[in-house]
């Protein structure tokens, strides 16, 4: 590849003034030539930043993904109002910024998390950190890849080359040696209970949802591709995502404003678990974005396929799927189900504990469906609720243990039960005994009353 000599964005109209509309022809007199070299300024001092070799050792920081992302997303922006997308000529530019866009942004939310690990106070994170770093240097690399190929493309298409790059000054670490003095403290706020318990049962809920989609393990290539993206994609992923950002709101609006050095050290490590689940997800959710769009379909027109070729050339699409599945969605996995305990035992403390007595399932007594329908219940809110036969008790949120009830209770012929627990569970078991246990007198199922409709 020949060196490409840097040309001078040419001057102007003034473009600083576009708020009034004797304005407006002012700017729009500008030709698209003369806005490209605008608009691709800055990205392409980050690539000419990026692609030179004296700074390969340098950081790449929060700071310089950051340019990355803004910089990219205003040129790509420009490109697609001007119809790059369908134009042959502009179309390979256009998707070499969208890549660099979707890497930066799955970049940043990882490098946060490396950043902020040691604040995170979470059980076993060396080998997670390892990975990490390892997930990070293959994005670094792949921007390192882009950037000579872009600055090649644009040289190409007669975009003016900016005549300096970007100072390693501007790119600092996030992270210092000092920190502010702790002087508000965080544990005067009043802590809501009822605001607990639900962000530690939606917590649980989550993290069973997500379990379904089962990375236990490290996947090899051929299971990865069989999964992505007919069952793991962006959709899926980004609805995890949003799911876990609700509940890090709700947390922050509703129970504890402060950061993580201070306070209640177990609701700020629950805080932990899906904090860093959402920045595993929000990288995750990324990069599956960039394979699904721009590695993986590539359209039937043949600018569109050569387009996906030459970023495969550049990109280790095998690899890239190999960090999103094996660490982002493997360890997103891994938090969720190793802070449920820790969820529990927080739901356990603040929930409304009650006591009901209702009847038991007529006819057929406690056998698979009304165990099975109490137990759902039980589950669903996550709270802690025994069943108490006599001097017995049972965990109500076990079908077994339930069906053992069951038999105690049709050998001693006892025609009503105590639940005790969570009082949120023990008033839809109360709805569900008025109805029979959702059966008939033939064990047949009967509709449910519409509160009990997440049992369907």
């Amino acid at each position: 590849m020949g060196k490409i000599e840097p040309r001078q964005i040419a001057p102007g109209p003034d473009t600083r003034r576009v708020e009034g509309a004797g304005e407006q022809k002012k700017v729009c007199e500008i030709s698209f030539a003369q806005k490209i070299d605008i608009f691709s300024r800055d990205f392409l001092k980050c690539c000419m930043y990026v692609a030179d070799f004296n700074t390969v050792n340098k950081a790449f920081t929060k700071m310089l993904y950051s340019r990355f992302i803004g910089t990219s997303q205003v040129l790509e922006d420009f490109l697609d109002f001007h119809g790059a997308k369908n134009n042959q000529t502009w179309y390979f530019y256009r998707e070499l910024t969208a890549a660099v866009r979707h890497i930066s942004l799955g970049a940043y939310s990882l490098k946060h998390v490396l950043n902020r690990l040691v604040f995170y106070d979470l059980p076993e994170t060396e080998d997670f950190a390892c990975k990490g770093e390892e997930a990070h240097e293959f994005l670094k690399n792949c921007l390192r890849n882009l950037a000579p190929i872009i600055l090649h493309e644009a040289g190409r298409l007669g975009v003016a080359i900016p005549a300096s790059t970007c100072d390693p000054a501007e790119f600092p670490a996030i992270t210092t040696g000092e920190m502010l003095t702790y002087d508000i403290d965080d544990e005067g706020k009043e802590l809501q209970k009822e605001s607990i318990v639900r962000i530690a049962s939606d917590f649980l809920n989550i993290a069973d949802n997500f379990e379904q989609l089962g990375f236990y393990e490290p996947f090899d290539l051929e299971k990865i591709l069989s999964i992505v993206p007919e069952k793991v994609n962006e959709v899926e992923i980004r609805r995890f995502e949003m799911l876990v950002h609700n509940l890090q709101s709700s947390f922050d609006t509703y129970v504890i404003h402060g950061g993580y050095r201070y306070g209640d050290r177990k609701l700020k490590e629950l805080r932990s678990f899906f904090s860093v689940v959402f920045h595993l997800l929000q990288t995750t959710g990324r990069l599956l974005h960039f394979y699904e769009r721009h590695l993986h379909e590539a359209g039937y027109k043949h600018v569109y396929r050569e387009a996906q070729q030459r970023l495969l050339e550049i990109i280790d699409a095998h690899e890239l799927l190999d960090h999103t599945i094996n660490y982002g969605l493997y360890y997103a996995c891994f938090f969720l189900n190793t802070g449920k305990d820790l969820a529990r035992e927080i739901l356990n403390e603040n929930i409304e504990r009650g006591r009901i007595t209702v009847g038991i399932p007529e006819k057929l007594g406690f056998h698979s469906r009304p165990s099975l329908l109490v137990a759902k219940i039980v589950q669903h809110y996550g709270g802690q609720v025994e069943l108490v036969v006599g001097e017995d008790r049972f965990d109500a949120s076990s079908v077994l243990d339930i069906q053992w009830a069951g038999g105690k209770i049709s050998k001693e012929n006892i025609k009503q039960v105590v639940f005790e627990g969570d009082t949120r569970a023990l008033r839809d078991i109360e709805i569900l005994a008025g109805v029979n246990y959702g059966e008939d007198s033939m064990g047949k199922g009967v509709p449910l009353p519409k509160e009990l409709k997440y049992l369907a």
